[in-house]
């Protein structure tokens, strides 16, 4: 049986990208959820360092895509980083989404498969990444969030959602792996008080999008296993 590991960020996914056969991205508090969402109903999406809007806004075009709106655009009808934004997206669209960690962490992988992962679909992920590592082993990386001068700020909605992904995995854990395994069969009771609670949630609670936490919150609601294939999100086929 293989292994699972777990390192942080982007230091995280360049050191475990040769040492495993699998890689998982987990950014609850946006971006992995948000993918979740939209691949759940057929849409494809397609992961943007956050920053450049023109520099985005070219690539949707060349992609054929739909470029996401920032989250706090109030038209009904846009698609933004927020999850419940993209609950009433098409199936067939192809949506380019910028973030500042899910999407550069994505973009880092290499020749590894790359998944997305988050509480709404751990199990499902973790199914699909086994399937895809076989015996090998799998990296399990929590994005955490940026400080203002960019250096890494461990977040715990992270933790556990890794977690979450060690737990049904299933697999012989790192010593960093089973401490957030551990950290989430901890908190199951009261996932939703804690991703309130935590630094990202009270973030996004001040700008307006409490319902966006408690929706991350939700635990193995969904069937969805976002795969990096192409340049972007989609069910894994497997």
């Amino acid at each position: 049986m293989g292994r699972a590991f777990t390192e942080w960020g982007l230091r995280g996914v360049e050191v475990l990208r040769d040492r495993v056969a699998a890689l998982v991205i987990v950014d609850v508090l946006s971006f992995s959820t948000a993918v979740d969402v939209a691949v759940a109903r057929g849409a494809s999406v397609i992961p943007f360092p956050l920053g450049d809007r023109k520099a985005a806004q070219a690539a949707a075009d060349r992609s054929g895509a739909v470029l996401a709106e920032p989250r706090e655009t109030t038209a009904g009808s846009s698609f933004t980083l927020s999850p419940l934004s993209l609950t009433g997206i098409a199936s067939g669209t192809r949506l380019l989404l910028p973030s500042p960690n899910g999407s550069r962490l994505s973009l880092a992988g290499g020749a590894v498969p790359v998944f997305t992962g988050c509480l709404r679909n751990a199990k499902a992920v973790a199914t699909a990444v086994r399937a895809m590592a076989g015996e090998g082993a799998v990296g399990v990386v929590p994005a955490g969030e940026r400080w203002r001068d960019d250096s890494l700020r461990p977040a715990v909605e992270d933790l556990l959602g890794a977690g979450a992904i060690l737990d049904a995995l299933d697999m012989r854990l790192s010593v960093e792996a089973r401490v957030a395994r551990d950290a989430f069969r901890a908190a199951v009771p009261d996932l939703a008080a804690i991703l309130r609670g935590s630094v990202s949630g009270q973030e996004l609670v001040g700008r307006g999008f409490e319902k966006d936490v408690a929706f991350a919150a939700a635990l193995n609601v969904s069937i969805a296993a976002p795969f990096l294939r192409g340049g972007a999100y989609r069910t894994a086929a497997l």
